[in-house]
């Protein structure tokens, strides 16, 4: 029998790390592995610090952009699955600057913009079948979170939350109770965990 872990939350060290770059912490084949962003307070990390440069150094390719439309673009590449940390994007952008990849643009106000340099241009062409391999990774990220939070899904969940509210917050509910509902959840849990 495995044991049951909730969608998105896999324990440490579930998975193995990809190839040994950055911090150790690669994508998962469900897409999330511990380490990075992602929402709901739990800290996904999805991409290797050698593939983060990439999909920021594509993303300022297609256009101009600052650090807080690097992040949100991420994010709405994979429906809200992935949200890099500002920690982790505005380093790797001063390291690309520092590689001659990305130069300064012009100022948004306080924030600065990024514009892509003849160097990292030259970068991204001898590396496109990987970054295309990356944006695909993304895709797949939003696939997996609009089925994992789907429609009927999401009304099944937010009806349990609200019949256990109702049940284990009334202050004459009993410890067995208790254990039966546990009980209840972990045979669902094992039943769809065997679809």
């Amino acid at each position: 029998m495995h044991s049951y872990h909730p969608v998105g939350h896999r324990p440490h060290g579930h998975h193995g790390a990809r190839r040994g770059h950055g911090h150790g912490h690669g994508f998962s084949h469900h897409g999330w592995a511990d380490g990075e962003g992602g929402r709901g307070g739990r800290r996904h990390r999805v991409f290797d610090s050698s593939e983060l440069r990439l999909v920021l150094l594509k993303l300022i390719a297609d256009q101009p952009r600052h650090g807080y439309e690097l992040i949100r673009a991420i994010e709405d590449l994979t429906g809200g699955a992935y949200v890099p940390s500002p920690g982790v994007v505005y380093p790797t952008l001063t390291l690309l600057q520092e590689m001659g990849h990305i130069s300064e643009a012009a100022a948004d106000g306080a924030r600065r913009s990024f514009a892509i340099a003849p160097e990292g241009s030259e970068h991204l062409a001898s590396r496109k079948p990987e970054v295309e391999a990356l944006f695909a990774r993304l895709a797949a990220l939003a696939d997996a979170r609009e089925r994992t939070d789907g429609g009927p899904v999401r009304r099944a969940m937010q009806n349990l939350k609200m019949v256990l509210m109702d049940k284990l917050e009334r202050a004459s509910v009993k410890r067995e109770t208790i254990h039966d509902v546990a009980a209840l959840i972990d045979e669902a849990a094992r039943k769809i965990e065997r679809l």
